[in-house]
C-alpha cells in the first residue's frame, strides 16, 4: 500500500471518528458535517485518481470537504421550516412547526 493511499484512508477514518464525537444542535450543522465528510472522501478519491500522488489526494480531499459542506448547508432545512409530528392528549397525531426542544436535541 503506497503512502498516499494510507494517508487518505487515515484522514477519512480520523474525520469520521471526530465527526462521531461532535454534538451538534441543529439539523443544518449535522447536514454540513455529513456533506463535508462525504465530499472529503470523494475528493480524495478523485484527487488520487487524477494526480496519483499525495498532493493531489490532499487537494482533492480539501476541495471536496469545502464543496460538500456548502452543499450540505444549502440542502438542510432552515430553522423554523422543519415540521415535526406531535401526539395530542387525546391520541390524535398532527404536524406542526418544530418547537425549541427539536433544536436543542431534547425531543
Amino acid at each position: 500500500m503506497n503512502i498516499a493511499r494510507f494517508a487518505a484512508i487515515g484522514a477519512a477514518l480520523l474525520a469520521a471518528t471526530l465527526a462521531g464525537c461532535s454534538e451538534t444542535t441543529s439539523p443544518q450543522e449535522r447536514s454540513a458535517g455529513t456533506g463535508a465528510l462525504v465530499g472529503a472522501a470523494g475528493g480524495a478519491l478523485v484527487g488520487q485518481a487524477l494526480g496519483r500522488d499525495t498532493k493531489s489526494t490532499l487537494v482533492g480531499a480539501a476541495g471536496g470537504a469545502l464543496l460538500g459542506a456548502a452543499v450540505g448547508t444549502a440542502a438542510a432545512p432552515r430553522r423554523g421550516e422543519e415540521m415535526c409530528r406531535y401526539r395530542d392528549y387525546d391520541g390524535r397525531v398532527y404536524v406542526a412547526r418544530c418547537d425549541d426542544r427539536y433544536y436543542r436535541g431534547r425531543y
